[in-house]
């Protein structure tokens, strides 16, 4: 859903807003700080990740949000976080109403990073759709896209390591197109099956799997709104469970409420399994290994 309440920025107030107005830098010809490396900030680890892949030690990466026990959407800036923003040679935000934190942060700090948005990048949203889903980081099409610009801005900005980033860019999407490629696999045997979640989060990654969502929109909406579940929505989800209609329920670790214990509580009763999927990188993984977790976990509850 678009325009969605996600990660609420309050302002930075006192002699620490101050000091901050005048600490956006130039970072000179090359666009790399001091120390050599091109600073990027990301709005989620997500993202810092692919960054990180692609820039290996010519980057600085700072991810706003990393912590796999946050709730993305209670996310609450400091100081560090708008300095760091104001230091930053490329921004990477995943927009369409997601995080717009980093535009709050961005004109507070007076940066003149570029900034890639990635819901714009991808081309998903389409004008006049106000259920576009905005987790476009489970859309590896959209991810393959963003690794070609990615390697791109950086090559710009440090011209002397550009072969690094687009060979290790390379490397980077063949590997997801791997992703694609079990995802299209997956289609062919799974193509139909009946699936619930608790928000859109992996909405991409059944699409990809041709997997078909029966979640009552009213339901998912209000969750993902932070707003009361209509109680004829709550029970018709419930009776997904209970009627055994769906195979799976993917349920977001990192956001709950009184309805969304419900609904798997609903699930584990009836048998049905129950996959966790996050909006932040779990520790120790990458991208890739994060979304092949995600393929390997929702192909194994579609066998059970």
């Amino acid at each position: 859903m678009q325009n969605r309440r996600l990660l609420a920025l309050p302002l930075v107030v006192g002699a620490a807003a101050l000091a901050l107005t005048g600490c956006a830098t130039s970072s000179g010809p090359s666009g790399a700080s001091s120390d050599g490396t091109v600073r990027v900030v990301a709005s989620t680890n997500v993202y810092g990740s692919l960054v990180e892949t692609i820039g290996g030690g010519h980057v600085s990466v700072t991810s706003i949000l990393e912590d796999p026990s946050q709730d993305p959407h209670s996310f609450e800036s400091s100081a560090q976080t708008q300095l760091a923003v104001s230091k930053a040679d490329l921004l990477i935000e995943n927009g369409g109403g997601y995080d717009d934190f980093m535009t709050t942060l961005a004109k507070s700090s007076n940066t003149t990073a570029d900034t890639i948005n990635v819901v714009k990048l991808s081309g998903l949203d389409k004008a006049g759709d106000t259920e576009f889903n905005e987790h476009v980081f489970y859309s590896y099409p959209t991810m393959v896209t963003l690794v070609a610009d990615i390697a791109h801005r950086l090559g710009t900005l440090d011209n002397a390591d550009k072969a690094t980033f687009e060979s290790n860019a390379k490397a980077l999407t063949a590997k997801l197109q791997d992703l694609e490629s079990q995802t299209a696999a997956a289609k062919q045997s799974d193509q139909g099956d009946k699936v619930a979640y608790t928000e859109p989060v992996p909405g991409y990654l059944f699409q990809a799997m041709g997997l078909d969502n029966v979640t009552p929109q009213a339901f998912s909406e209000a969750i993902e709104e932070g707003n009361d579940v209509p109680p004829a929505s709550l029970n018709d989800t419930l009776k997904l469970f209970s009627d055994r209609t769906v195979k799976l329920l993917a349920y977001n670790e990192q956001t709950s409420s009184p309805e969304t214990e419900q609904v798997k509580k609903a699930a584990d009763t009836a048998g049905i399994p129950v996959v966790g999927v996050t909006e932040t990188l779990p520790k120790g993984e990458d991208y890739v290994s994060w979304q092949q977790a995600n393929i390997d976990a929702v192909k194994a509850a579609l066998t059970k």
